[in-house]
């Protein structure tokens, strides 16, 4: 089953709900849910949801803040035991889109364990001492353009690929680490990205956003036990950089 993102004007963008579970399309920006991170936020997924469906829900998985695409709620928090059991045991398939500088491979794997990086409120209470964890991303090139914009002094030009990132594992921001550690920042990545061609995306595409997308969830339902595929649209910063960069297509691909 596809289920296609919806384009009502709602508060929060919902695009797959039955009994058990609902599925939304984040924005870019929005928390999943209040945190000591920030204090002053108002507006949180969790609570939108919960207000939407009007029932209680429960995260089975998170995305950064400044990442947008598909975010899945459980109902009950034995769906939500069975879909984190689901999660943990790598029996969901995440796909996701991005923008980042260079020209990637037609594909490859990154396999490069990822040492725990605490946040100086979240994790206050963590263990400091955790030992690197395991972390493997697969990603396939889909498009690539070079642009005659210097945006480094090294080069006259400059080059960007549309990729798509599948993690294998779920680290703390496995995704924007493995490709700085490869060299290819993720554009709009203000913690390990290339403040250089972030501002450049600013001026030249109005685009201040991470261009990181969780485009697609593929699940086993808990409950039915069919196999469910989640899919969430792009926002208009991410077109507008898709259709500048005659990338439209690829991205359906």
């Amino acid at each position: 089953m596809n289920i296609e993102s919806s384009t009502a004007p709602t508060p929060i963008d919902i695009i797959y709900e039955d009994e058990f579970m609902v599925a939304i399309n984040k924005e870019a920006g929005l928390l999943v849910h209040r945190s000591w991170l920030d204090k002053g936020e108002t507006r949180f997924a969790l609570q939108l949801t919960r207000d939407a469906v009007g029932c209680h829900v429960f995260p089975v998985h998170r995305l950064d803040r400044p990442t947008s695409g598909v975010l899945l709620f459980a109902k009950s928090s034995s769906v939500a035991r069975s879909l984190g059991e689901a999660f943990t045991n790598h029996q969901v398939t995440k796909q996701y889109l991005a923008v980042v500088r260079g020209f990637m491979p037609d594909q490859g794997t990154v396999d490069y364990a990822l040492s725990f990086k605490p946040d100086a409120i979240a994790d206050k209470f963590a263990d400091l001492d955790k030992p690197d964890q395991e972390a493997v991303t697969h990603w396939q090139s889909l498009a690539q353009i070079e642009l005659p914009f210097a945006v480094s002094k090294k080069h006259v030009t400059s080059r960007y690929s549309l990729v798509r990132l599948i993690p294998e594992t779920g680290r703390k921001h496995q995704l924007r680490r493995h490709m700085r550690h490869l060299f290819h920042h993720i554009v709009g990545d203000t913690s390990h990205g290339d403040g250089r061609h972030n501002q450049f995306f600013r001026t030249q595409y109005d685009c201040t956003r991470m261009l990181l997308h969780a485009q697609s969830l593929a699940v086993i339902h808990p409950i039915t036990d069919q196999p469910l595929v989640l899919t969430a649209g792009l926002d208009h910063q991410w077109m507008r950089v898709l259709e500048a960069f005659d990338w439209v297509e690829s991205a359906k691909a």
